[in-house]
C-alpha cells in the first residue's frame, strides 16, 4: 500500500457497540485516513470513533447514499487514490481491506466489489430477502448492461476519480446498485473477490424490519430499471 492513498468511508447510525472493532481491525498502516459519517446517532458512536483515531463528519439527513455522500465530500479535501466503503456495524471484516483494493493496485482495475455470495458466510448473517435480492439483482444487471457482478455489497473499493466520474446521486438505499450500474455504462474494469460476512452487532437499520426490507428492496429494484430508461430518453435527445 506504500505510495497509495487509501481513503475509507464507513456511514454509522447509532453504532457504539460496533465502530470500535471495525476501526481497531483495518490492518495499521492500510488506510491513509478513516472518515466515520455520523447519520444522526443517539449513542456516543461520534465519540468511541473519534478515539480510534478517526475523523468523525456529520450528515443529519438519514439515508446510507446520504451519507455516503458527505464521506466523499469530506474526502475530496485529501484527493486520495482510492476510496474504500465499509459498514460500521462489524458484519464486514476490515482486515481483508488488502485483498480488496489489490486489484486496484496491481491490475489496474476501477472498482472492486467484495462478494459476500462468493465468500464464507456465517448462519444468518444474510437474511433471507438479502440473499435472494443480492442474487436476483446481479443478474438482472447482466442482462441489462452486460457487467457480471456476484453481490451488492457495501465492501468496496473504487480509484477516486472514478468515483468522481460517476456523479452518485442516490441518498439512501439504491446507493450500492447505482454505482454498479453507471461503472458498467461507463466501461469500468470490474472484479468481484470474496470476503467473508458475519452477522453484525445490533439490529440492521434497513433489513432488520420486514418494511424496511420491502423499502430497501423497491428502491433497488426502481434504481435498476429507471436506469435503463433514463439512458434511451438521453439516446433519442441526442
Amino acid at each position: 500500500m506504500s505510495g497509495t492513498d487509501i481513503t475509507v468511508i464507513i456511514p454509522v447510525l447509532n453504532e457504539e457497540d460496533s465502530i470500535g472493532r471495525v476501526l481497531r481491525d483495518i490492518p495499521v498502516g492500510c488506510v491513509a485516513r478513516m472518515i466515520v459519517v455520523d447519520n444522526g446517532s443517539t449513542d456516543r458512536t461520534a465519540e468511541v470513533a473519534t478515539a480510534e483515531g478517526a475523523l468523525v463528519v456529520r450528515e443529519p439527513q438519514r439515508g446510507y447514499g446520504a451519507a455516503c455522500l458527505r464521506g466523499i465530500e469530506e474526502a475530496k479535501r485529501f484527493s486520495p487514490d482510492v476510496i474504500v466503503f465499509l459498514d460500521g456495524d462489524y458484519s464486514d471484516h476490515p482486515e481483508e481491506m488488502p485483498s480488496l483494493v489489490r486489484p486496484i493496485l496491481e491490475d489496474g482495475v476501477d472498482m472492486v466489489i467484495g462478494s459476500r455470495i462468493l465468500g464464507e458466510r456465517e448462519p444468518g448473517a444474510l437474511p433471507f430477502q438479502s440473499m435472494i435480492g443480492n442474487l436476483m439483482v446481479p443478474r438482472i444487471i447482466r442482462l441489462l448492461y452486460g457487467a457480471h457482478y456476484t453481490d451488492l455489497g457495501p465492501f468496496r473499493a473504487i480509484r477516486f476519480d472514478r468515483l468522481m466520474a460517476l456523479q452518485m446521486e442516490d441518498r439512501n438505499f439504491g446507493w450500492t446498485v447505482e454505482m454498479q450500474i453507471k461503472a458498467a455504462r461507463q466501461g469500468y474494469r470490474t472484479v468481484d473477490v470474496p470476503v467473508r460476512y458475519r452477522r453484525r452487532v445490533g439490529v440492521s437499520k434497513i433489513t432488520g424490519t420486514f418494511s424496511g426490507a420491502v423499502r430497501a428492496g423497491f428502491k433497488i429494484l426502481w434504481v435498476t430499471f429507471s436506469s435503463i430508461f433514463r439512458a434511451r430518453r438521453i439516446r433519442r435527445s441526442v
